[in-house]
């Protein structure tokens, strides 16, 4: 076997586990959690960071729209609201961070900043579509303000959910990666 040939394995091999991953990370969403703390935002920023090209926006956008239709029938909450395309763009900047921000590194501290950052911007935009909707709060400044502080306990479970499942994916990559290293060079050393 050529180097050549054992590159590219290794580089599908990453990029299937970067994918299983991700998937793994939507299907956890299924799986009974504390409100907003959920894998999506880490997963969300996982994909980016290592799955490549349209993959990374795609597949986290398809992995949504396959959970919320369940997510909708075994919790009897709506499918769809008006914040829903909120929601899904903020995950695409998660995406967005994820490339740019953590593309070609495995620093903890440079991940779990841009977990802090993700978990940030979702908070300041989903809160402002919800004041901006009208239905719950005001759209006056204080009306922004009260939607922004009753969103507090919410924020700090979104933060640490995006800061857990972000450890977790991250952590499993590089262990996996590290185990695909060491099979590949043993078939090179065969």
């Amino acid at each position: 076997m050529s180097m050549e040939s054992g590159g590219l394995s290794s580089k599908r091999s990453r990029n299937s586990v970067a994918l299983g991953l991700t998937v793994l990370g939507a299907l956890a969403r299924l799986m009974p959690h504390p409100p907003n703390f959920t894998p999506v935002g880490g997963m969300s920023l996982f994909a980016g960071a290592r799955l490549g090209g349209w993959q990374a926006y795609a597949i986290p956008l398809l992995l949504m729209a396959v959970t919320d239709p369940i997510l909708a029938a075994l919790y009897g909450y709506p499918m769809f609201r008006l914040s829903t395309p909120v929601i899904y763009g903020s995950f695409l900047i998660n995406v967005w961070i994820g490339r740019w921000l953590l593309r070609k590194t495995e620093n903890p501290g440079r991940i779990a900043a841009a977990a802090v950052l993700c978990s940030t911007q979702f908070f300041v935009l989903t809160n402002f579509a919800v004041w901006l909707g009208g239905t719950m709060y005001p759209v006056t400044w204080a009306g922004l303000i009260a939607c922004y502080v009753s969103a507090i306990p919410f924020f700090g479970r979104t933060l640490g959910g995006d800061l857990f499942y972000t450890a977790v994916l991250f952590s499993l990559q590089a262990l996996l990666a590290r185990t695909l290293s060491r099979a590949d060079q043993k078939m090179a050393q065969a």
